[in-house]
């Protein structure tokens, strides 16, 4: 992705998206970045795409999913790695970063002890609101 690509400001409901998953209601994050990626018609709609998919991880996660936190964390790889570390405000790299730190711990803990994670592990995205 390029760098103009980055430019510009998040959609509405991807703002509402980064609060719901920020505060931990990471099914709530999910509808709303979808949302934000349907409405989005530019090369961003893949940020909120691995954005949302993270948020599905975490969710995962939370649920003791084991499998369904591998199967989305890869999805989530797809869509995120193309990005630089900083676009529209939102810190690209320390979310992978975050999350590679998640899926080695669920990894470490596998299927029969995830229900055992860390929940401190499952990080913020650092965002400005105000990016343009």
């Amino acid at each position: 992705m390029s760098m103009e690509d980055c430019n510009g400001r998040l959609h509405p409901q991807a703002l509402e998206g980064l609060r719901l998953f920020n505060a931990g209601h990471y099914f709530e994050a999910h509808e709303a970045l979808e949302e934000a990626w349907l409405k989005e018609k530019g090369a961003a709609r893949d940020l909120y795409r691995g954005i949302l998919q993270a948020a599905v991880v975490y969710l995962h996660v939370t649920r003791a999913n084991y499998a369904g936190a591998l199967k989305v964390y890869g999805r989530s790889q797809k869509w995120l790695t193309k990005w630089p570390d900083v676009c529209r405000g939102v810190q690209v790299g320390k979310l992978r970063y975050d999350l590679d730190k998640v899926l080695t711990e669920v990894r470490n803990l596998g299927p029969e002890q995830l229900s055992q994670f860390d929940g401190s592990l499952l990080k913020p995205i650092t965002y400005e609101d105000g990016h343009a």
